[in-house]
């Protein structure tokens, strides 16, 4: 395989927008550093996603070089508020008026807050794959793609659902590396309802589900292991990253490998 990294994706306040950067430093905790650092949660500790919450994604936030910042503002709307993000008082409070209850915003440089705690790592996909689905659906573009599905690493070089080979049978964890860090390939990564939403105003396409799943099915490539899909609506690669990177760095452009089992 002669893949490598096309683009790095970090999302530091969960759920918010990300951007993208030309390195990222593995963490002690196996995340990219910034990536899902803070998480908006309720009073009773649950997250404030779009998973419960379509209006979150009229939220659009950009931060300061060294993520010290964030500025917020509703999409459509000119006025924008900046909040210090090692005070994070104000910007709960701010961000408790848009969604009409009490939040706080939580922090955790080490572990960050990932959906599955086992494949806690980076989500992998391909650029073509994206593409591909961007195609499935009319209107949707790869950069509409891109910010449905939030992935972390996007490879550069490959074909379409190239990425399925990054995991492997039930229970099995499949090495693979991208420059000098090694990962974990877990599993196909289950879609939750926010790829159907449009990533601006939030209205979701119909069927989008059904269509996705049909043609998710179609073209799995015939070497990827199907007894990991109990239903078709996954996409991208869950994984985890070994407390040994810890410190390593992964850059734009670093050769992706599949490493011997």
């Amino acid at each position: 395989m002669t893949f490598h990294l096309g683009r790095i994706f970090v999302f530091p306040i969960k759920s918010l927008d990300g951007f993208s950067v030309d390195a990222a430093r593995i963490t002690a905790g196996g995340i990219l550093e910034h990536d899902r650092e803070y998480a908006i949660v309720d009073e009773d500790g649950h997250y404030v996603n779009g998973k419960r919450l379509p209006q979150i994604q009229r939220l659009r936030c950009v931060y300061d070089p060294d993520v010290r910042e964030v500025t917020l503002w509703e999409q459509g709307q000119n006025s924008r508020s900046t909040f210090p993000l090692a005070e994070r008082g104000g910007l709960g409070r701010w961000l408790g008026d848009f969604f009409g209850f009490p939040v706080t915003v939580r922090h955790e440089p080490r572990s960050g807050f990932p959906d599955d705690r086992d494949a806690f790592g980076p989500t992998v996909v391909s650029e073509a794959s994206l593409s591909a689905v961007a195609a499935w659906f009319p209107g949707v573009d790869l950069e509409s793609a891109r910010r449905r599905f939030r992935a972390n690493l996007e490879i550069a070089g490959a074909d379409a659902f190239a990425e399925d080979a990054f995991y492997g049978g039930p229970d099995e964890r499949r090495p693979f590396a991208i420059g000098a860090v090694q990962l974990l390939g877990h599993n196909p990564c289950q879609r939750c309802v926010v790829p159907t939403r449009d990533p601006d105003s939030a209205e979701s396409i119909p069927h989008f589900q059904k269509i996705f799943m049909e043609k998710r099915k179609q073209h799995l490539p015939a070497w990827a292991d199907a007894r990991r899909f109990n239903h078709f609506y996954r996409f991208a690669v869950n994984t985890s990253i070994g407390a040994s990177e810890a410190g390593k760095v992964m850059r734009v452009g670093d050769p992706v490998r599949l490493e011997p089992a």
